[in-house]
């Protein structure tokens, strides 16, 4: 096989995650296969295996890219309200990673970059638990954290599986959740 035969790839490790993510948007992660996503890159069906391992590698891999993704759109938001937007944002925008992202039974939780970047995101997330004023972190942060991820994270997964028709008809989402937000972690309703 030449040089230029379908063992070589310009960035094989970006193509297969692309077309995983291809994959997972449109069937879900239980469709992924390496010898496809090999096929699909145009390369042998052993390429793959030389960045990923294998399909659990690969997983953890989207899980770690998606993690990072993710603290980057929480970052420099100014309150628990916008991180909330911008975790239904995050979720809506790149729903193959956020698929993937809250199955642990997926990945290696122990994988080095895995861990680091869901500490990175876990930070941004208790980041916006801190921008409220005392009175409304209630006696323990954690708990609020917990509501306000729970509120974020259900709001979005209703919103991606099309449960949320009714609720949101032709309004932004992102609206809407603003409205549920301030409902529930500010005072009077006030920003």
């Amino acid at each position: 096989m030449t040089s230029t035969g379908t063992y070589h790839h310009g960035d094989l490790r970006r193509a297969v995650l692309t077309a995983a993510l291809d994959v997972i948007r449109t069937e879900g992660p239980g469709a992924l296969s390496l010898r496809d996503l090999a096929r699909r890159a145009g390369v042998s069906h052993a390429a793959p295996a030389h960045h990923f391992k294998d399909r659990t590698g690969l997983l953890t891999a989207i899980a770690a890219e998606g993690y990072e993704l993710f603290a980057d759109a929480l970052a420099d938001a100014p309150d628990l309200r916008e991180r909330g937007v911008r975790y239904v944002r995050f979720a809506t925008g790149h729903p193959a990673h956020f698929q993937v992202m809250f199955q642990p039974e997926l990945c290696r939780e122990d994988d080095p970059d895995l861990v680091a970047a869901k500490l990175r995101a876990s930070v941004e997330l208790r980041t916006g638990v801190s921008t409220l004023p005392a009175a409304r972190r209630g006696g323990d942060p954690r708990l609020t954290g917990t509501a306000a991820w729970s509120l974020a994270h259900g709001f979005a997964t209703l919103l991606l599986s099309g449960n949320l028709g009714g609720a949101v008809g032709d309004r932004d989402p992102e609206e809407v959740f603003r409205s549920l937000a301030a409902s529930m972690f500010e005072a009077d309703g006030a920003g």
